[in-house]
C-alpha cells in the first residue's frame, strides 16, 4: 500500500470528550465471532473432533495405515501394496482397535514410500521398515500437502511452491523454499502388518517465529 501523506491542516480533531459513543464495533466483535464460531463448528476436522477426539490425535505407536484416496481409500495398507522405487502413498494413521481413521487434522497426512533398504540413509535405516519409510505430508513452507513426485529424481515435491524432499535422505530439501525437512514418522512391520513405531520426529508444518 502507498505511503499515506497528509497536511495536519486539513484535518480537524475531534476532542474525544464530544465523540458519540460508537456501539458499531461491539456489534461486529458479536457478528464476527459468531461467524467465526460457526465456521469452526461447521469444519470437518471440528465435527470429527466432536464425535470421537481421537479422531484429531498424532498418529500413536501400533497405529495401522490406511489409504488416504482412490479406489482403496480406508482400506489398510500392507508392506506389499507399495511398489518399490515409488511412487508415494498418502495415508491415514488407523486406530487398530476401533478401525477408525485419524482424519479429524490434515496434520495426520503421511506419506509412505518404499526403497531398497541399502538405498537408504543411515539416518533413515533405524526408523523403516523393510526399507518402508514414512514422513508427514505438510510442507514445512506453507503448510500445503506433498502431493508431488518427481520420478526421475526419486524426491517429494510440493505443488504450492515447487518445494522438494528426498525422501532416502531424512526428507531433507534439495529445492525450494522450505526450511526444514519433512518431520519422520518411525514404522515397524509386526505379523505381516505396517504399524506405526513412534510418534512424528520433528515439528509438523511451519514453525513457530523464533524457533527456526
Amino acid at each position: 500500500m502507498p505511503p499515506i501523506t497528509s497536511r495536519s491542516s486539513q484535518f480537524l480533531i475531534t476532542p474525544p470528550a464530544e465523540r458519540a459513543p460508537d456501539p458499531a464495533p461491539d456489534r461486529r466483535c458479536v457478528l464476527c465471532s459468531g461467524a467465526a464460531l460457526a465456521l469452526a463448528l461447521l469444519s470437518p476436522a471440528a465435527r470429527a473432533e466432536n464425535e470421537d477426539p481421537s479422531r484429531s490425535e498424532r498418529p500413536q505407536p501400533g497405529d495401522l495405515l490406511a489409504f488416504f484416496e482412490g479406489d482403496h481409500a480406508g482400506q489398510v495398507i500392507k508392506p506389499d501394496d507399495l511398489k518399490s522405487g515409488g511412487p508415494p502413498v498418502l495415508a491415514w494413521p488407523m486406530d487398530p482397535k476401533s478401525k477408525a481413521l485419524r482424519d479429524g487434522s490434515r496434520f495426520n497426512q503421511i506419506l509412505l514410500i518404499k526403497f531398497d533398504p541399502a538405498a537408504l540413509g543411515e539416518k533413515e535405516k533405524p526408523r523403516a521398515a523393510d526399507g518402508i519409510v514414512g514422513y508427514s505430508a505438510i510442507c514445512t513452507h506453507a503448510q500445503c500437502t506433498v502431493a508431488g513426485w518427481v520420478e526421475d529424481k526419486q524426491v517429494f515435491q510440493c505443488p504450492c511452491h515447487q518445494s522438494r524432499y528426498d525422501p532416502k535422505d531424512g526428507a531433507r530439501v534439495v529445492f525450494g523454499p522450505a526450511p526444514r525437512a519433512l518431520p519422520a514418522l518411525p514404522l515397524k512391520i509386526d505379523d505381516g502388518n505396517l504399524l506405526v513405531a513412534g510418534p512424528f520426529i520433528g515439528r509438523i508444518g511451519m514453525a513457530r517465529p523464533g524457533t527456526g
